[in-house]
């Protein structure tokens, strides 16, 4: 059981990276899409870097959380923690 408490912790915290990730990405990518009257070649590059950075880690973070959720289904005290949660 206290393997299980383990998995659906981890698939917790990694939905919360993710979720936070998927944020702060999204808000570098709104100040590349956002217009001002001066922008900067680089800086464009540097915000869609760290935009992309941001969401590719989220969905890395994403698919572990996945991968941790249908590793406790597949067990059946994974089955039956999820169901008192």
């Amino acid at each position: 059981m206290n393997h299980v408490k383990k998995l659906y912790d981890k698939m917790v915290d990694n939905k919360r990276y993710g979720i936070t990730l998927l944020a702060v990405g999204s808000f570098f990518y709104l100040g590349v899409i956002i217009p001002t009257e001066v922008k900067i070649l680089n800086d464009l590059y540097l915000l869609m870097g760290t935009s992309s950075l941001f969401l590719g880690g989220a969905i890395f973070f994403f698919i572990r959380s996945k991968l941790a959720y249908n590793e406790l289904l597949d067990s059946e005290e994974g089955i039956e923690y999820l169901s008192k949660k």
